[in-house]
């Protein structure tokens, strides 16, 4: 499996601290029946300023690690995203690197903020559009608002933007709420992507296989590997033996 959404990097976001903890989250993930993981720091002005340069450094420096300890995971480098309008100013400087590519498009996993969907949202992902990167929304079914009404996230999915469920939410370990949502957007064929969020060995671990197992009691297994094998794939660039 391809896990295109977690927090392994130590010191760098709200992840792990120390390096033990997040080679302890690699073995997991191997465990776990994970191949390949995309480290996505956090990019939030204020709060997280990474940016392009320092997060491939990180990735590069922790594939290191992972090497010297033995632990078989693949690494690659994007970002979570959180919207604003300074992702005008990193998307003219070259400063987010990108999920990956699909039919031509640059993919940005993009975040909107846990309580709301900020006005003019809209506008922003329209100029993303027209510039050639489509947002993949990072876990819908725990936003408030969407968590209130479904249909605050369909203006996104109708204007082209992917969305990516996390897999703790299918199995209701954020609440029965996130879980409904996560279900119904399953059900509605919206979900392109199946990813961990993973943060830390306690309460966010890499466990995929959990959310893959649960997806497929809803719309089958082949169905649920697409989202955690195929889609993630296609949109990375790896290989079928990474997959």
């Amino acid at each position: 499996m391809i896990d295109c959404h977690c927090h392994f990097l130590p010191g760098i976001d709200d992840g792990p601290a120390s390096l033990d903890e997040s080679l302890l989250l690699a073995k997991m993930a191997v465990d776990n029946g994970i191949k390949l993981s995309i480290m996505t720091p956090h990019i939030h002005p204020g709060r997280y300023r990474n940016q392009k340069e320092n997060i491939e450094q990180a990735v590069a420096d922790f594939q290191t690690e992972l090497k010297k300890n033995n632990i078989p995971l693949k690494l690659g480098a994007a970002a979570e995203v959180r919207i604003g309008p300074e992702i005008l100013t990193m998307v003219q400087e070259g400063g987010i690197p990108f999920l990956g590519e699909l039919d031509g498009y640059k993919i940005l996993l993009l975040e909107f903020p846990h309580e709301t969907i900020p006005v003019g949202s809209e506008n922003l992902v329209g100029w993303l559009l027209k510039r050639k990167i489509r947002p993949m929304i990072v876990h819908p079914e725990r936003n408030k608002e969407v968590m209130r009404d479904l249909s605050k996230i369909t203006p996104y999915v109708r204007q082209g933007c992917l969305l990516q469920i996390t897999a703790a939410s299918i199995v209701n370990r954020f609440g029965k709420q996130a879980g409904i949502r996560a279900k119904e957007m399953l059900e509605e064929g919206w979900v392109s992507i199946i990813a961990t969020d993973a943060h830390n060995l306690q309460y966010r671990p890499p466990d995929l296989a959990a959310g893959r197992d649960a997806a497929a009691k809803i719309i089958g297994i082949d169905q649920a590997n697409k989202l955690v094998v195929d889609n993630p794939g296609n949109i990375v660039g790896a290989a079928p033996s990474a997959r």
